[in-house]
Formats: C-alpha cells, sequence, structure tokens
C-alpha cells in the first residue's frame, strides 16, 4: 500500500533493482549550465531510469535502484505497477525530447504491453509486485498478494497516454494502441466496489484472502485518478455515487486548513494540518490536468498549488531549524529518509529533503522549483546528482546522502516537468473521449 504512506511506514523488503557506479554528468564546471540547459539534463538522466534502467525481461521499471550498495544485489527483477505507469509517460518525454526515437519508444511500449497481457492480473487489476522474469505476483505484504487498484490506475494513466499519443500512427503504432485499449477495458473496476457493492472502491482484492484488508479509498489523497478511471471506463465503469458517497464522503471531504495565508480547499479526515506530502499533488495529476479542473468540492489547481506552496513556506520558516532549508532548498514528500521511509511533511520533519518534491511541483511553483533544481545541482553537486537524475533523498544535518532511486519518485519529475514547458502528458491524457465522458459524469468543469 505504498501510496497511501501517509498512514504507515512501508518496510523496504527488497534490494536494489541494479549496482552501478554513478556517473558525473554535470562536468567539471556544472554552474556554467543555463537553465534551459540543466533542465534538459535532468529530465534526461532521470528519463534513464526508465530506458537504460528499466527491468531487462519485462522492460517496466524496476522497483527501486540503489547505487550505493547497501543491499545486497540480489533481487533486481521486482518491478512496481504504479512507478512503471510514470515511467511510460517518462517515455513518452524521452521521445518529444530526442533522448530515443519515435520507433525506439514504440518497441520498448509494444514489448512492456505484450507482458502486462500475459502478466498476473485480479479481475482486471495488476497487483503492486510483479516478478519481471514470470508476470508472477510479488507479494507486498502479508495479506497483499493481488488485485492493487490504485497502483493499477497509475499504471493505466500511462498506458491511457501511449495510447493517445500513437492512435493515429502507422498500421503496428494503431495496432498498439488498440492493444492497450484492451488493456484498459478489462480492468474491472466495478468489482471493487467491495463484496457488497457499496458506494466506495477498495484499495486490494486477494484470491487467497479476499477482502480482508478491508480497505477503503476515501478522500482526500493522491487517489482521485482511481475514482476519475473507474467512472470513466466504458466496460466496468461505477456509478458517480462512488465518487460523491465514498471519495467525498458526501462532502466531507472540503474545509481544509489554512496556513501562512493560504487554504486548502480539501482534507483527509480532518487532518493533516498543512496539506500531506506533496505527493498528493503530484501522482493524479501526471495526465489529469489540474489548470481547470474544477468540481463542486474544489479548485484543484488552487487547492495544489497552494499545498505546494504551503510546503515551501514552511521550509523557508524552518521551525525545527533544520541544516539547509530555505528558498533553495525545500520539499517534504514520502522518501527513503534517515528513518528507512516515512512520509515526509511538516507534521513529519525529520530534515530529510526529497528533491521529487520541489521537481515534480514544477507547474505550481516554477521559480521556486527552479531555485530548488539550482541548488541541488550547482551546490550540491555530485554528491546529489548520478546516472539516474538527483537522488531520492537527503538530510544534510546528518551529512546523508545515500545514492538511492524510487520509481514512484523518479517518474513524476520527468512527466511535471514536461507538463510545465508543454503540457504534453495532460494534453495527451484529457484527450480520451472517455475521460471527458467520465468527468462530465461525475460533475467536474475541465476547460
Amino acid at each position: 500500500m505504498r501510496a497511501l504512506i501517509f498512514f504507515l511506514i512501508v518496510p523496504f523488503i527488497f534490494s536494489a533493482c541494479a549496482k552501478q557506479e554513478p556517473a558525473n554528468s554535470g562536468g567539471e564546471n556544472p554552474k556554467q549550465l543555463t537553465d534551459d540547459a540543466l533542465f534538459k539534463l535532468v529530465q534526461q538522466n532521470t528519463f534513464e531510469y526508465f530506458w537504460s534502467g528499466a527491468e531487462p525481461n519485462s522492460g517496466l521499471a524496476c522497483e527501486r535502484i540503489h547505487l550505493d550498495g547497501i543491499y545486497p544485489d540480489n533481487d533486481q527483477h521486482v518491478v512496481t505497477t504504479g512507478g512503471s505507469g510514470f515511467g511510460l509517460m517518462a517515455i513518452l518525454v524521452g521521445i518529444e525530447r530526442g533522448f530515443i526515437t519515435r520507433q525506439e519508444g514504440f518497441e520498448r511500449f509494444r514489448h512492456i504491453a505484450d507482458w502486462l497481457e500475459k502478466a498476473d492480473r485480479f479481475n482486471g487489476a495488476w497487483p503492486h509486485w510483479l516478478d519481471g522474469r514470470t508476470g508472477k505476483t510479488v507479494p507486498f505484504g502479508k495479506f497483499d498478494n493481488g488485485g492493487d487498484l490504485v497502483e493499477t490506475s497509475f499504471l493505466v494513466q500511462g498506458l491511457l497516454c501511449v495510447r493517445q499519443y500513437f492512435k493515429d500512427g502507422n498500421a503496428e503504432e494503431k495496432a498498439l494502441s488498440e492493444k492497450i485499449d484492451q488493456l484498459w477495458r478489462a480492468v474491472e473496476w466495478d468489482w471493487y466496489r467491495g463484496p457488497d457493492q457499496e458506494n466506495i472502491l477498495f484499495w486490494h482484492w486477494s484470491p487467497e484472502y479476499g477482502w480482508k484488508m478491508n480497505f477503503r479509498i476515501t478522500g482526500y489523497n493522491e487517489c482521485l485518478i482511481t475514482y476519475v478511471l473507474a467512472a470513466c471506463s466504458p466496460t466496468h465503469g461505477v456509478p458517480a455515487e462512488c465518487y460523491h458517497e465514498g471519495w467525498a464522503k458526501n462532502g466531507a471531504i472540503t474545509g481544509g486548513p489554512t496556513k501562512y495565508g493560504k487554504t486548502l480547499a480539501l482534507q483527509h479526515n480532518g487532518s493533516p494540518e498543512y496539506g500531506g506530502p506533496l505527493f498528493w499533488s503530484h501522482y493524479s495529476y501526471l495526465g489529469l490536468d489540474p489548470r481547470k479542473l474544477k468540481d463542486r468540492y474544489a479548485d484543484y489547481w488552487e487547492h495544489n498549488r497552494n499545498h505546494v506552496m504551503i510546503d515551501y513556506d514552511y521550509c523557508v520558516e524552518n521551525p525545527k531549524h533544520y541544516p539547509g532549508y530555505g528558498p533553495d532548498c525545500w520539499g517534504l514528500t514520502a522518501s527513503y529518509s534517515i528513518r528507512f521511509y516515512a512520509a515526509h511533511r511538516p507534521e513529519e520533519d525529520y530534515g530529510v529533503i526529497s528533491p521529487t518534491a520541489a521537481l515534480s511541483s514544477f507547474p505550481y511553483s516554477p521559480k521556486e522549483s527552479m531555485a530548488a533544481m539550482r541548488h541541488f545541482y550547482d551546490d550540491l553537486g555530485t554528491r546529489l546528482f548520478g546516472k539516474y537524475g538527483f537522488y531520492d533523498a537527503f538530510d544534510q544535518q546528518v551529512d546523508w546522502f545515500p545514492q538511492r532511486y524510487l520509481a514512484i519518485d523518479q517518474g513524476p519529475i520527468v512527466v511535471m516537468m514536461e507538463n510545465e514547458r508543454t503540457g504534453l502528458l495532460w494534453r495527451l491524457f484529457m484527450s480520451c473521449p472517455e475521460v471527458q465522458n467520465g468527468l462530465n459524469k461525475l460533475g467536474f468543469t475541465y476547460e
């Protein structure tokens, strides 16, 4: 249950997906890079996590890659479905930026689609982790060995962007889009309303344990995309009541806090006080365009921007007096931590900055995100920047700069930086007719 890490600290069960020496991509005088050159370098290196760093058999994203040798390199084949969805979108960026050719990207996507078609699925939903060699489920926890609807929604978000990108191409590209369409249509979102078909969605189902985890998906957190896709499905759609009663809790989702003069429209069970870890404003909005997105509960652009700026203001204020925090060093979100793994946020602030927090916030805070990127690269240099971009997290109070990466943190960097630059992934996802129909069904406006 990686995504909802606001509630729990997830133990790391598996080791690094690959162990290689980091590259110094910055040259001897990195401060000579222009903002545009640095922007490109960060996107390109981070893209490589999903390209050259992919699991070799499936082509999907490794759960994690460690370059520091802390964990024995004995499990290189665990792939993450949600992180792979982010990676699909990153590969599209790679095509558009010229990091790879369209044909290279197409061939990787075709291989992935063929592999996903044969991999384990549970009423259409993929599990959280899969073995890249066999396509079989790798349990994420004792009872979590079946379908994971949230991770599936992150994967489908990416797949639909790929479908739209190639749908008007040559015959082979159209065939790929058709195969992706079949994968999307096979997800039984309605099954995940649970054994009593409630007006809510359940996160997990296991062929061995059934609904034992009993984890209802209710807002507000990173899972808005799950309800949007469930409503959008042309084959296994759920009624609008699931969204309004289950996700929005009959309106109880509203009434968020005000901090630093900025008000959040949405809340999760009356907390957290500062709006939660920043991935809440990233994961659902890699494809779902928040710029004009509104419903009866929120203006999502305003909410997300305020969420990011509250996090920024908190780090600038730095009430715990951590070294390094300031206008060019900010960003709290779920990541590696000096406490193993944590959903960093103002209420759970250990002095750990996660580069993905500021960089994936580029659309909401371009000036502040650029200042952070320049500091991370110019001042912290190769202590923080390696062959797959910025490492996952660091803590200057204890001189902690582990050379480790996580797929779910690297993917949003590439995607949201591109959305800030061109809106590519927003444009692709929002062009899906099913998405438009589903948003209309739920009462959203988005144009």
